[in-house]
């Protein structure tokens, strides 16, 4: 069989660490009687550089008859002018939207090789095994808003954070047969104290427990779970949640395990995965060739998972980034002090050399 691949490799070390996920996606892939194609297309900064658009027609064209989309990050300083639809940012929410992937899906979970780099506690960091089920495209990132002057001349703005009830019930299914599939612990995190559309998503998330009863649910405020990740992690299995919250809190579990490098994701719903590392473009070490890539490589495992349907072969590049740490693997990220530093290249050859 013969399967497409899109490239995104975006902005920033969005180049380097996807240049590392197809290598590594092209290995695991030797000997199972299938090819790969990669087409890699423009999206982000490096596309309004030389298109005047952040999402050109020819990306979007292409995308939308791949098999699957592997994205490395987009945006920096120098694209943070102009309107919100010229910016990076702004290419990303609608390549989620084309591709129609409402369901993001974020595993966090500590190497014991690396407890030593979380901020945690090593007891409490060791601990950490949680899968994160965001919703990807709607609510306040993808709601009317507006900027304007009021009739003083002062200025306003505002975004709308909308959900309709078809909107959470299919991300809701997600984490639900997520949890059916882990330690059946489902934990919903609205605002239900104050907004309507968590209160919604509350009485919803009531009404689909029905249909699991062999998962356990329960419901926590996003500040009070914002709290609870860093003292407790421990307690959680899926967490469900919106996509504003979902990215905030997304983001502070990663750097539970020790680094944000590390961790992969999945985005998922009409058929086309789209794969990519949760961190962002980090322009402050672009070009340094130093930047992590078992974010984008681990991702990788995702794709073969999700999208090509190859366990077998996603197990094995799990394995060989985990083979990889447990030996002593270390990028700068995520050396201590006197540890041996590789660069982005060497620990991506490292982790080809167990596959």
């Amino acid at each position: 069989m013969t399967y497409r691949v899109v490239l995104l490799p975006g902005d920033g070390i969005g180049p380097d660490v996807t240049a590392a996920a197809v290598k590594v996606l092209e290995r695991a892939i030797t000997g199972q009687g299938i090819e790969i194609k990669i087409e890699s297309h423009l999206l982000g900064g490096c596309a309004i550089d030389e298109t005047g658009t952040p999402f050109p027609e020819k990306t979007q064209e292409a995308v939308q008859t791949a098999d699957a989309v592997i994205l490395g990050a987009v945006g920096g300083p120098k694209w943070d002018v102009g309107p919100g639809h010229l910016r990076p940012e702004a290419g990303l929410l609608a390549l989620r939207r084309l591709l129609g992937v409402y369901a993001n899906i974020r595993p966090v979970k500590a190497f014991p090789e690396l407890i030593d780099a979380s901020p945690l506690r090593k007891e409490i960091a060791q601990a950490v095994d949680i899968v994160i089920v965001r919703e990807l495209t709607g609510g306040a990132y993808f709601g009317k808003r507006e900027r304007g002057r009021d009739e003083a001349g002062a200025r306003f703005a505002y975004d709308t954070m909308y959900y309709s009830e078809e909107e959470i019930r299919r991300v809701l299914q997600t984490a639900f047969e997520t949890a059916r599939l882990r330690r059946k612990k489902l934990t919903s995190v609205d605002k239900a104290n104050v907004l309507d559309s968590s209160r919604l998503w509350r009485e919803i998330v009531q009404e689909m427990s029905a249909q699991y009863p062999d998962v356990t649910v329960e419901h926590l405020l996003v500040d009070a779970c914002a709290m609870h990740l860093v003292t407790h992690p421990q307690v959680f299995d899926v967490l469900v949640t919106e996509n504003l919250f979902g990215d905030i809190l997304s983001d502070e579990s990663a750097v539970l395990t020790g680094s944000i490098g590390m961790l992969p994701s999945a985005s998922l719903g009409q058929g086309i995965g789209l794969y990519e590392p949760i961190h962002g473009s980090a322009p402050d070490i672009a070009g340094l060739g130093i930047a992590n890539p078992l974010g984008a490589i681990l991702s990788v495992a995702l794709l073969l998972r999700y999208s090509l349907h190859l366990e077998a072969a996603a197990l094995r590049v799990e394995q060989a980034v985990a083979s990889a740490v447990r030996d002593g693997a270390r990028t700068k990220d995520l050396a201590r002090q006197g540890e041996n530093v590789l660069t982005t290249e060497q620990m991506t050859e490292r982790v080809l050399s167990y596959l």
